[in-house]
């Protein structure tokens, strides 16, 4: 009956993460969907806590450790999810992503010594390979004993590469660390995975006469170093797409343990991660015109042909509160790009004022969500679902490319990267072939920044200096509201 319990237990969780997942897909279901998986989790885990029996009947025990890690984890966890502001919402997903790759590490260290502890206890064998086979067996019934030791590498280079390389990243984006690039960068990445793919091989097969703990911590630490290189150079607006990765590679991580376990929530669980982190990721190489093979061996941005990039500068022009007020009353159709600057200014909710109060004037006003805008997939949309704009209003680059001919105003609140020409006519620049926002299409252009400093690819935007594009400084939380002021002086 209770092994009927837990098995039952393991199912709703399974179905609460597919209905939750399901629900994340839109706004007005996404707090619901979070926690409906959330109970399922809580449901596993304490099914899995009191009814989970070994092989020989017995229960985990150790409630006070276990107990105890869940009250710190839950306390930790809970303070830091309500003191993070939008802004550092990247570098908390960042930290939390590298900690269930570091946890899927964990499992497979811990099940790695078990099996060294069953081969103390085994007798001599001649060769390595006899060794393995006969630890294997001892722990498993599996027809193919080589795939659980298989599993279990994969779990620690996985969620190895993927807890080294989040923490890159978090530093990256914390500002503690800036983007560095070895010479030969990509050989040495690719160098890397070969060494993987070998001692991979060499273990499972056991063809080599080396001591297989060696071989298993040499891989670790090759893994560890993967994961520093690979996400070291990767900077600028390619970032967004890092995190999906890496977030893919602790999904898989985590169904390795599921494997080794026989777990269906822990399988069900990272193939849901891994499989929508991966898709996430295929789609904004896609974004950003760049490959998946580029994002493995670190090859992200750069200048490809050695070419010198076009210049940039000239003269740019400031439009007054008055003037950009009475422009935007008088128009018809407004589009408002939002980017990171408004996360910084925590901005959002008076950006959905000026949009009611523009509609009360009879102004069409719609957001353009350029898909790598912010520092981490969907930022923008998390942070305009914050402050309550109807998701209708937001509208993806290749829906609203083609209706910037028909704007009569484009307000930029923060973004530069993504609106910047130099992606299509600048063969030399870091960011060419990326597909941008056109914004240049439109009637006027409005840019508001702090300072005409570049944005964080670190390149000049020409798009600032064009006729048609007025410049609106300032902090875009302060610009907002005294907009929203002349706007209901008018």
């Amino acid at each position: 009956m209770q092994n009927f319990i837990l098995l039952l237990s393991y199912l709703i969780g399974s179905i609460s993460f597919i209905v939750g997942l399901k629900m994340l897909s839109h706004p007005d279901t996404a707090r619901k969907g979070n926690l409906y998986a959330a109970v399922g989790m809580t449901i596993a885990i304490l099914a899995t806590i009191f009814l989970y029996k070994d092989d020989s009947g017995n229960y985990l025990g150790n409630y006070p450790w276990i107990f105890g890690g869940l009250i710190i984890g839950t306390v930790i966890g809970t303070m830091m999810a309500k003191r993070v502001q939008m802004t550092g919402m990247p570098q908390m997903v960042s930290l939390f992503n590298g900690m269930g790759g570091a946890c899927a590490a964990i499992i497979s260290i811990v099940e790695f010594k078990h099996l060294m502890h069953k081969q103390a206890n085994t007798e001599t064998t001649s060769t390595i390979t006899e060794a393995l086979n006969s630890i294997i067996k001892l722990v498993t019934t599996y027809s193919n004993p080589s795939l659980i030791l298989f599993t279990i590498l994969l779990g620690l280079v996985i969620g190895t590469v993927s807890f080294f390389g989040s923490m890159i990243a978090f530093g990256k984006l914390n500002g503690n660390l800036n983007d560095r690039t070895l010479p030969a960068q990509q050989v040495i990445n690719i160098g890397l995975l070969l060494i993987i793919v070998g001692l991979l091989a060499a273990m499972v097969t056991g063809f080599t006469g080396i001591d297989i703990t060696v071989l298993f911590w040499a891989l670790f630490g090759v893994s560890a170093l993967y994961g520093i290189l690979f996400v070291m150079p990767i900077g600028g607006a390619d970032m967004p797409v890092v995190i999906s990765l890496l977030n893919s590679f602790t999904g898989v991580a985590a169904a390795c343990g599921g494997f080794l376990y026989s777990n269906p929530v822990m399988l069900t669980g990272g193939i849901l991660v891994g499989s929508a982190g991966t898709i996430l990721t295929i789609l904004m190489c896609k974004a950003m015109n760049r490959s998946l093979t580029n994002v493995i061996v670190g090859a992200f941005g750069g200048n490809k042909n050695g070419a010198a990039q076009q210049e940039v500068g000239g003269a740019y022009k400031e439009i007054s509160m008055s003037d950009t007020a009475v422009l935007m009353a008088y128009s018809k159709r407004i589009v408002i790009v939002p980017g990171y600057g408004l996360a910084v200014a925590q901005a959002q909710h008076i950006c959905h004022e000026l949009e009611k109060v523009l509609e009360e004037k009879e102004v069409e006003v719609t957001y353009a969500i350029h898909p790598v805008a912010g520092r981490m997939p969907g930022h923008m949309n998390v942070l305009l679902a914050e402050a309550d704009v109807p998701y209708e209003k937001l509208k993806e680059m290749e829906e609203i490319n083609p209706e910037f001919a028909q704007t009569d105003v484009v307000l930029i609140l923060g973004a530069n990267d993504v609106v910047n020409p130099a992606a299509k006519n600048d063969p030399a620049s870091p960011i060419y072939g990326m597909p941008i926002l056109e914004v240049e299409d439109a009637k006027h252009v409005i840019v508001n920044k702090r300072s005409m400093k570049p944005g964080y690819a670190g390149i000049e935007n020409a798009l600032f200096f064009q006729p048609k594009t007025s410049m609106l400084f300032g902090d875009a939380k302060k610009v907002l509201q005294d907009l929203v002021a002349e706007l209901k002086a008018l």
